[in-house]
């Protein structure tokens, strides 16, 4: 298992921002083709044009099918044969439409298993939409796709920190609303499996944080400290997870109160993302708990505003890749002695009054 070079699934996101900028930078360095073999949803004419404007080295192959890809290069695979126009730094429906092509061809080459792991580059999540696309974002859509009846975690990390969100891309107006005792206990548990299966942490604590300014400041601000997040955390104490808080945004980030944390549960996206990509710096990584596909992002969007000019730096597109590779062997080192358990033991009944001794009860392999 150790010296399986992993499958790495990278999607092109959208064809006007960095996303070929940071793929092409990423794999400019030789060394990342020792820990994957890489395998480019897109479109090689449209990779080209970004080499060429941006000058850079990275040689690729062109490659029809996911079953051909080949160790020790960038393998681009073409996903469909129109001709794209790129308008770089400008959002267009034809960029969309593209990088939505490549996704649904990495849905169906995972279904498949003809590759172990999924890093995408940033969308535009406006000129996506389509009667194919209805989605907020690509977490959303994988969790259709893919979930097979699991939910979902969007989890922000990087070495130090991990923030995981109860609501995603939900309006703010909408918030309090989708803040309830259910959802809380729901994304909790899966938060402290994904720390414990994918990050390798034995016995995770996780700090929740309040809904309201002051955790509000015992009802004046508002009530749902004392009436939702409160009674969740009890209730995942009763669980077995290890949940503290609520504890005010504001102080939690500010003091440092982060470090004692294995992973920080927030309420809503801005809540957690904004503390978060302002400690994180280069590094962060966007990470979809929950599901049966690894996937991970860079933390950044299309970054419309640099794209085409040569500087978008390439650091949080290598750490996604990094992040997955780490994931998918984690899982592979947690699930295996879950597959051939150890014999269970059990006493044997004697008639005779003489001590009851041990013996092995000889199951069969879990498949």
């Amino acid at each position: 298992m150790g010296d399986k070079k992993i499958r790495v699934a990278i999607t092109h996101g959208d064809t006007n921002g960095i996303g070929y900028e940071v793929i092409l930078k990423t794999f400019a360095d030789q060394a990342m083709f020792d820990l994957c073999t890489p395998i480019v949803y897109g479109s090689p004419k449209v990779a080209a044009y970004h080499r060429k404007a941006l000058d850079l080295p990275t040689n690729f192959s062109i490659i029809e099918k996911a079953e051909d890809a080949q160790d020790g290069r960038l393998n681009m695979l073409a996903t469909f044969e129109e001709e794209v126009k790129v308008d770089l730094g400008q959002p267009s429906k034809e960029a969309g439409d593209a990088a939505l092509k490549a996704l649904d061809r990495a849905m169906s080459d995972y279904r498949s298993g003809l590759y172990d792991v999924l890093v995408t580059a940033p969308i535009n999540k406006n000129t996506i939409q389509s009667d194919l696309f209805h989605f907020h974002g690509h977490t959303e859509y994988i969790e259709q796709s893919l979930g097979e009846g699991k939910k979902a975690l969007m989890i922000l990390m990087n070495d130090t920190l991990r923030v995981a969100l109860v609501t995603t891309h939900l309006a703010i107006k909408d918030v309090a609303d989708a803040i309830t005792q259910e959802a809380i206990i729901e994304k909790a548990t899966i938060f402290h499996q994904s720390l414990k299966r994918d990050l390798s942490i034995s016995n995770p604590r996780i700090a929740v944080l309040a809904l309201n300014p002051h955790a509000g400041d015992g009802g004046v601000i508002g009530t749902e400290e004392e009436t939702i997040i409160k009674p969740a955390i009890s209730e995942l104490e009763k669980a077995g997870i290890q949940a503290f808080g609520p504890y005010p945004a504001d102080g939690f980030f500010g003091s440092g109160m982060y470090f004692r944390f294995d992973g920080v549960l927030a309420m809503y996206h801005d809540q957690g993302l904004a503390p978060f990509k302002t400690l994180a710096l280069e590094n962060g990584v966007n990470f979809t708990a929950g599901l049966p596909i690894v996937r991970t992002s860079p933390d950044h969007g299309t970054a419309y505003d640099i794209a085409g000019k040569g500087i978008a730096d390439e650091s949080s597109f290598r750490q996604a890749i990094y992040a997955a590779i780490d994931i998918w062997r984690n899982r592979q080192n947690y699930d295996e002695p879950l597959a051939n358990p150890l014999p269970k033991l059990y006493h044997e009944k004697r008639e005779d009054g003489e001590k009851a001794r041990f013996t092995v009860k000889k199951e069969l392999p879990k498949s």
